[in-house]
């Protein structure tokens, strides 16, 4: 796998403004309280939000702290440890709180060593567990760290503290050190917690991926219309979720605007119904990439309805079915 998308890890920064200052703490109070934009936190009795190595373990006092140990131009840096979720995916899910925060810890250690701060420095971090909303894979578990760290770091040759920076020039470049010292712990971690074989278990759920989008190569099932009356091809098919269960949808053209901002067409799929075992979903697009009669909208319903029923009902439909059967008998 390309191992630039095996984890992001970004940095962002609030300056000692009034501004800045009132961002900050309404940063710390969303990521307190929120999973993401559209979920509460989930808290756990007896636990702790924060995870606090110097910062605290509260908004007012990891505010206090970065007031406190802010620098000139930086009242505190942001940074966002989050794996790839397909790679989650791969981990027993009891263990992917304990993953994400070894992978947290090894990534601050490690890249504060490799830049020879090694008297370390402090930091406080937040577990979010959202679920993605990818357009072709919603729903997958994200679970990331949001890390605080300070404006200024301890510095033994200085004899104090001096301003934290993050340079990215020709001489040193802070951010690529950042995403290669993620990518080892990554490794590292996958390694152990799934074993050497899981970059050819992705690999294979990669090229498993491309396969289906093969469908775009045949006749389209139907047709759709967008806002600016332009017409595109849609195809009844199928998306592999996971290496136990597949995604019911389609695929169709989307105008994309590229570097140039000009607008080009890629192949996206939409999912309509998920958790499929891989048999089912296959063979519920073949019939209904029939039964849709060439209506996006048609195929929509149709999802729906099956959506509705339990796994054995839709084996009992679907049992005797031959794929070339004209439509699937249901009242929508």
């Amino acid at each position: 796998m390309d191992r630039k998308q095996m984890c992001v890890a970004n940095v962002q920064y609030k300056k000692p403004s009034a501004d800045g200052t009132k961002q900050s703490r309404n940063l710390l109070r969303y990521l307190t309280y929120r999973e993401s934009r559209d979920e509460a936190a989930r808290y756990t009795a007896g636990k702790d939000r924060w995870h606090d190595h110097g910062m605290g373990g509260s908004v007012a006092d990891i505010a206090a702290r970065c007031d406190d140990l802010r620098s000139e131009h930086v009242l505190a840096f942001s940074l966002v440890v989050n794996p790839n979720p397909d790679l989650m995916a791969l981990v027993d899910p009891e263990d992917r709180e304990d993953f994400v925060w070894e992978l947290t810890e090894g990534v601050i250690d490690v890249f504060f060593d490799r830049r020879g701060l090694d008297t370390g420095v402090e930091w406080a971090g937040v577990l979010h567990h959202r679920l993605t909303d990818d357009m072709e894979s919603p729903g997958l578990h994200n679970p990331h760290v949001h890390v605080v760290l300070p404006g200024t770091v301890y510095s033994e040759e200085h004899g104090g503290r001096v301003p934290l920076f993050f340079s990215r020039n020709r001489k040193v470049d802070h951010i690529e050190m950042l995403h290669r010292t993620t990518e080892d712990q990554m490794v590292n971690l996958m390694d152990r917690y799934v074993g050497p074989e899981w970059e050819v278990r992705y690999d294979q759920l990669a090229a498993v991926r491309e396969e289906q989008t093969a469908i775009t190569e045949d006749e389209p099932h139907g047709w759709t219309i967008d806002e600016d009356e332009r017409e595109w091809p849609v195809w009844s098919g199928i998306r592999r979720t996971s290496e136990a269960t597949t995604s019911l949808g389609f695929y169709q053209l989307y105008p994309t605007p590229n570097d140039d901002d000009e607008e080009s067409v890629s192949i996206q799929f939409r999912p309509l119904l998920n958790g499929l075992t891989h048999q089912e979903a296959e063979r519920l697009a073949q019939v209904l990439g029939i039964a849709m009669k060439g209506d996006l909208e048609q195929l929509k319903a149709l999802a729906e309805v099956l959506g509705q029923m339990t796994p054995a009902e839709r084996s009992d439909l679907l049992e005797g079915m031959e794929p070339t059967q004209p439509a699937l008998e249901i009242d929508l």
